[in-house]
């Protein structure tokens, strides 16, 4: 199995008929799905998503790919095919829109609607072009065949992209589910059929690679839900995904055997709930569905919330209702569910909303207790299975962290794959197609591009550090005035400090420390403020070092007169 060396060059110019996949997200990370397909000097995207961001990345909103390989090609860009309309795979389109707004979005009928709602936010118009499974569509040099596929959310879409270079497919997120809700089933005759065509290069789903079996079906929790429901005595509020509409609909089949009234709590929540009504996907029964602010004219009892926060996001409503920052106060007696995945990295978030709702006298339903939450992945033995019917001559994991991207190549070695077919990449690096043979040839430019608030890019590593500085270990600010002629002081040192844990009259055993640096720097004819401002930054930080074994971020102010 071939993987990245981390002395990696920039890739040479693609070879005439080859075709260059460079993946500049969604590899050893679960989010920011996006990777670019590249033919005869033309683009073809496969996805565009966000990763949202960990605790040691205090501020951030969003994490977006890295478009610095692509923004001086814009105009190669024939299209981008959108998968599904999970946000970690549409949530970066907006953003790659505002740099050139008429690059056309391919997608299903809910994934452009979904996308759709989203740009109207940011005021973008999109070209679109629906497509449905069986469909095949030529955009550029790029013909592409659309196969249906079993996920989390409806309308999901796998991608056969046939160039003269051979025949790529990509699997998007994919599961085999034999009794979907929906009866849409991924369909494993199409694949079996372009496994007899000859697949060069598969680019397959990873997330549970390392999770033996097959994953159960989606309404096998229905039972369990109707369990809940009928030992709740309170209110019920179910957090889950925005987009999982499956999930939804079974909350609300079991509300209304339940006979209780349910309301969507959160703007991704009621808009994403609305879309897939009118469009079809959501069956709600004739009065089910009541605005939130009706709430205070039903018993508890009557009551099922629906909000987002599933993740333990800070801003998302769960997280509030734990905090005691919303409007729905939660009391003793009210049923929490958390009805989705834990997708890795959230952990602590999660258990701290958990810990918070109990606090308050919740009974919190998730899925370390009952079986609330299946998984919209293929688990081991569906990709074995998988494998089976493709018979891939090539093959790149996507979609999962290194221990996932790793599992997943075993299986495809399992199956037959040559080990040095099984191409393990990460973002950034460049696989070429040619001659029949994928392999690594270089690496582009793919880091963290954090949305904080309306700024886009302008986070970056060093500012992130210092937030966690400021978090962990507060700040120090120290204020001098010094004579510009002679460089000795004659005002201050000031010293404050804010959030370090030590209070400001400790600070008096260091003023000395400062006045004799800059005193000793004065008669050596230092006057410049900035080496006035590092010596008395050493000298704090030594001392509160020395004295506290502490590290906070120092702030050092020197003014001439």
């Amino acid at each position: 199995m071939s993987h990245p060396h981390p002395e990696l060059g920039p890739p040479p110019k693609l070879p005439e008929g080859g075709l260059r996949v460079t993946p500049l997200g969604g590899l050893g990370e679960i989010g920011r799905n996006m990777t670019v397909f590249e033919y005869g000097g033309r683009l073809l995207i496969v996805d565009c998503g966000v990763l949202f961001p960990e605790e040691e990345q205090p501020g951030v909103d969003l994490i977006l790919p890295d478009f610095t390989s692509i923004r001086d090609r814009l105009d190669d860009i024939d299209g981008i095919v959108l998968t599904h309309g999970h946000e970690d795979h549409i949530g970066g389109v907006p953003f790659l829109l505002r740099e050139k707004a008429d690059i056309p979005l391919i997608g299903s009928k809910l994934t452009l609607a979904l996308i759709e709602a989203k740009l109207q936010e940011h005021r973008i118009r999109p070209y679109t072009l629906e497509v449905e499974e069986g469909h095949r569509e030529r955009i550029g040099p790029f013909e592409c065949e659309f196969v249906a596929v079993n996920h989390s959310i409806p309308d999901a879409l796998a991608v056969a992209i046939r160039t003269p270079a051979g025949l790529a497919v990509h699997t998007g997120d994919f599961k085999m589910d034999q009794l979907p809700l929906d009866g849409r089933l991924t369909d494993l005759p199409a694949f079996a059929k372009l496994g007899e065509e000859g697949i060069d290069l598969l680019l397959v789903d990873s997330t549970n690679a390392e999770v033996p079996g097959f994953v159960p079906p989606e309404r096998d929790i229905s039972g369990v839900l109707r369990q809940v429901f009928g030992n709740a005595q309170k209110r019920i509020i179910v957090a889950s995904f925005a987009s999982h509409v499956h999930r939804i609909q079974q909350i609300l089949d079991a509300a209304h055997e339940y006979g209780r009234k349910v309301a969507f709590v959160g703007r991704s929540m009621v808009r994403n709930m609305g879309i897939a009504r009118d469009l079809g996907y959501l069956r709600v029964p004739t009065g089910l569905v009541v605005d939130v602010k009706t709430l205070d004219d039903l018993r508890d009892d009557e009551v099922v919330l629906v909000c987002t926060g599933s993740q333990g996001e800070p801003m998302a409503a769960l997280s509030r209702m734990a905090n005691r920052d919303h409007q729905i106060r939660i009391v003793e007696g009210d049923t929490v569910i958390l009805a989705s995945s834990l997708i890795p990295g959230n952990e602590n978030a999660v258990y701290r909303v958990i810990n918070g709702l109990t606090r308050w006298g919740a009974t919190v339903v998730h899925k370390g207790n009952a079986k609330v939450h299946v998984s919209g992945h293929a688990s081991a033995g569906e990709l074995l299975y998988f494998y089976n019917i493709c018979k891939p001559k090539n093959l790149m994991p996507v979609h999962g962290e290194w221990r996932h991207l790793r599992a997943n190549a075993e299986l495809g070695a399992l199956t037959g794959v040559p080990k040095n077919r099984c191409v393990i990449a990460e973002d950034g690096v460049v696989v070429d197609l040619v001659d029949g043979i994928a392999k690594i040839v270089g690496k582009v430019q793919a880091g963290y591009v954090y949305v904080d608030g309306l700024s886009v890019g302008d986070v970056t590593e060093t500012s992130l550090k210092d937030r966690r500085i400021l978090g962990d270990e507060g700040i120090i600010s120290i204020f001098v005035v010094v004579d510009s002629t002679t460089g000795k002081i004659v005002g201050g040192p000031h010293i404050h400090a804010r959030g370090s844990g030590i209070e400001d009259s400790a600070f008096s055993a260091v003023i000395p420390k400062i006045e004799d640096a800059l005193i000793k720097s004065a008669s050596d004819g230092v006057v410049d403020p900035h080496q006035l401002q590092q010596l008395a930054r050493r000298a704090v930080g030594k001392w509160v070092s020395d004295s506290y074994r502490r590290r906070p971020m120092i702030l050092p102010v020197v003014v001439e007169v």
